[in-house]
């Protein structure tokens, strides 16, 4: 069972009682046991409060979680093409481009042509890696006031079943 599958079937007391997978009845008793939820609609709520958490933290530093893990991301690989930049984080060009922006004008992130006229490489700037660095400590709070209503094993569970979720989208590259 992933942990997907693991998180999906609720406390292992309710998955006692379930017919196994090569009972006559599994596929009904599991398309019954389906929760009537949308989990994509769950998670885009659960997915607009936590940012709204981790927003309303980093306000002080002046970035938004968006622009944070942009930054992040420049700040941990260094320059890095567009293109592998928005497949990194699950964009595309469009939504990169309304959150890179910002960064540009800024003057947080360089966005410069690469080897041939067709590739364009972002990278972090000086000032751009001193408002990490001033915002990090605000992310810090928010992941910590995080930590404390899930609790640090919920939150690590949580953080490898959305790597487990992230990997549904057709452009993910595979985690490992």
């Amino acid at each position: 069972m992933t942990r997907i599958e693991d998180a999906l079937a609720g406390p292992p007391d309710r998955r006692r009682g379930r017919p196994s997978a090569e009972s006559p009845g599994a596929a009904r008793s599991t398309a019954a046991a389906l929760s009537t939820a949308c989990a994509c609609g769950r998670l885009r709520r659960a997915t607009r409060a936590l940012t709204q958490l981790y927003d309303d933290a980093m306000a002080p530093s002046g970035m938004r979680i968006t622009q944070f893990s942009m930054i992040r991301t420049l700040v941990r690989d260094g320059p890095v093409r567009i293109s592998e930049l928005a497949a990194q984080l699950l964009l595309d060009r469009t939504a990169l481009s309304r959150t890179l922006e910002p960064l540009v004008a800024r003057g947080w992130v360089d966005v410069s042509t690469g080897r041939d006229a067709r590739t364009r490489i972002a990278s972090i700037t000086r000032a751009g890696t001193r408002a990490f660095a001033a915002a990090e400590p605000h992310w810090k709070h928010a992941q910590a006031q995080v930590a404390r209503m899930l609790g640090p094993e919920r939150l690590e569970t949580l953080i490898d079943v959305l790597g487990e979720l992230e990997a549904l989208h057709p452009d993910a590259a595979p985690n490992g």
